[in-house]
């Protein structure tokens, strides 16, 4: 079962372009609190998601080859450095966010920051989805999924996001580092457009998680969206490789 982990700002509904080609059994998580619920007492830190994670993967017959993007991303190497006995194979991007020297992008600094997080989620949550859409199609999404994307966001998105960066802090190494080869075979795959990547960085990634390396070129942070078809190229060649 080949099981998707969306990020921020975004649902499950970020796959949809890559399962619709699959030919194989899939399902795409939708993180706690992202168009949908927060449960009651759920403190939406990057442990409370892994643990999330974890019992989501507990319901799923196995074997399991799980795929992370952005924060789906940071809670796949999680439980591949420390629960790879629980998967057949790994994928993520991003791999520079685990990197010791990492430093979080702007906009995570404005979500961990006491009131200006809680100012950013007020103003954006009083835009119209429309306005909200503007960044997206910017960064390469289709129109249609970026409005999608920007009709879901919420209040409650909003809240677990800032809650999800502030626990994160100064970075996710300082957290779940150091990292070791896992049990599991991976992949760590860099858009090269992504402004929110370094191909450096995640090339260092890899090496440390004894995993392999690829790069969709022209792509940007919302490949699932852009390129569906060369992500699945990549992705059927590394699950291919493992028969």
């Amino acid at each position: 079962m080949i099981v998707f982990v969306h990020g921020v700002p975004e649902t499950a509904a970020l796959w949809d372009h890559i399962r619709s080609r699959l030919p194989r059994p899939s399902r795409a998580l939708s993180m706690p609190g992202f168009a949908g619920a927060r449960p009651e007492g759920f403190g939406a830190t990057q442990n409370d998601y892994v643990d999330w994670l974890l019992a989501e993967l507990d319901h799923i017959e196995e074997p399991i080859d799980l795929v992370g993007h952005d924060w789906g991303a940071a809670l796949t190497y999680r439980v591949a450095s420390a629960f790879g006995d629980r998967l057949h194979s790994w994928v993520a991007d991003v791999g520079n966010i685990i990197h010791p020297h990492y430093q979080w992008h702007d906009f995570a600094k404005i979500w961990q920051t006491p009131g200006a997080g809680e100012a950013w989620v007020e103003n954006t949550n009083a835009q119209t989805p429309s306005e909200r859409a503007g960044p997206f199609e910017f960064m390469g999404v289709p129109a249609g999924d970026a409005l999608a994307m920007a009709t879901a966001f919420d209040a409650t998105m909003g809240a677990c996001i800032v809650d999800l960066y502030r626990s994160a802090t100064p970075n996710l190494h300082d957290h779940w580092g150091p990292w070791s080869p896992t049990a599991a075979p991976g992949l760590v795959l860099h858009a090269s457009e992504d402004p929110f990547g370094d191909e450096t960085l995640a090339t260092e990634v890899a090496e440390a998680l004894g995993a392999r390396f690829a790069t969709i070129t022209g792509a940007g942070h919302f490949w699932p969206y852009q390129y569906p078809a060369e992500a699945l190229a990549v992705l059927n060649g590394f699950w291919a490789s493992l028969d």
